[in-house]
């Protein structure tokens, strides 16, 4: 696929846009009073592989989580500011890496101004982040409801606004809940504008809708070329949301770090307990960085054959298997021995 060529920011040394690899976000989901507890969420999103982490600064005392956080964690942090744009102020001297700004509750054009000179004298980039809920008054009265066009003349304005004030390390997102309206919205988006993009469906549900829902929006945009940086926001364990985020990049063929596992979904051939085998090795081969395709097969209809092109394997038998690499056998073993040996193996590849 053929990347739209965005204009190029930085965040703490890592470019967005211009071709760059794109990141995966999480937001930390912890009370911002826990700083201790924020502190260990971003250690957790850091070994998960996340690239930015994002944190809610809803007043002045949450300010000092930016340097707590900072000092045992290396990933670029992000300040998450609504309503009063002292609190980027203060984030911006705190250290933060990025700022996000919400046109529809910080809308004052000195504020902004204050804003876009501090944040260019640190180096630091803005994210103007539109959602649904959070458009304003005047662009809703006149569409009438939010849409498309609303979203993308909110971001549109507050983008030029920043310009007004020499201020271009913009990053843009206009997110919303119903995957149509942000699809078309972000399409929109991309041909008016070259800034680059945060995908991202906002309130998107629990693990398992939010999945769903973000893999159609942000994977169809993707595969159109649009998107610099995704989040997938799920109503659960913000670690949830890196994997979710890698494993839609990696179906893409856009990220290749990783074990890839394909299983089949079982049938009445099966005579071994695939499923469980599938779960253990998923669960054991998290943290495992090469760039593998790991094929866990029920049978050998689906085994060597449909899934030839995985680096190792296994097709299971009547309580036993055999391991396969690149199409060819390697051994039988039995049902009891599958994880731990073909974990032997993927250890010495």
């Amino acid at each position: 696929m053929q990347r739209k060529n965005t204009k190029q920011v930085y965040i703490k040394g890592r470019a967005i846009g211009g071709g760059a690899p794109i990141l995966v976000q999480s937001m930390l989901n912890v009370p911002s009073t826990d700083i201790r507890g924020s502190v260990e969420q971003a250690k957790r999103l850091e070994r998960a592989g996340c690239d930015i982490i994002r944190l809610a600064i809803p007043d002045m005392q949450a300010v000092s989580l930016i340097g707590a956080i900072k000092q045992e964690v290396s990933v670029p942090l992000v300040a998450d500011i609504h309503f009063d744009y002292r609190l980027a102020l203060a984030s911006l001297e705190a250290g933060i890496d990025k700022i996000r700004l919400n046109p529809g509750n910080i809308s004052n054009r000195e504020h902004i101004k204050l804003v876009a000179q501090k944040a260019n004298e640190k180096g630091v980039a803005i994210r103007i982040g539109v959602n649904s809920g959070s458009l304003e008054k005047e662009i809703l009265q006149k569409y009438g409801k939010v849409c498309p066009q609303a979203l993308v003349e909110s971001a549109l304005y507050h983008a030029s606004l920043l310009e007004q004030f020499d201020f271009h390390n913009i990053v843009v997102s206009i997110k919303s809940s119903d995957v149509p309206t942000m699809i078309e919205a972000y399409t929109l988006m991309s041909k008016q504008s070259d800034y680059p993009l945060h995908l991202g469906v906002t309130e998107a549900g629990g693990l398992r809708t939010g999945v769903v829902k973000s893999s159609i929006g942000i994977g169809h945009l993707l595969l159109n070329g649009i998107g610099d940086t995704i989040r997938v926001s799920l109503t659960a364990d913000p670690v949830e949301e890196v994997k979710a985020g890698k494993d839609i990049l990696r179906a893409l063929g856009l990220y290749s770090q990783g074990v890839e596992i394909v299983s089949c979904p079982t049938c009445g051939r099966t005579r071994i307990d695939l499923i469980a085998i599938a779960n253990r090795l998923e669960e054991a081969l998290e943290g495992v960085n090469k760039p593998l395709k790991v094929a866990v097969m029920g049978c050998v209809v689906n085994g060597p054959g449909e899934a030839r092109e995985a680096d190792i394997g296994i097709a299971g038998g009547d309580g036993c298997a055999v391991i396969f690499k690149k199409g060819q056998v390697v051994r039988k073993i039995p049902e009891e021995e599958i994880v731990p040996q073909l974990l032997n193996e993927i250890q010495n590849m």
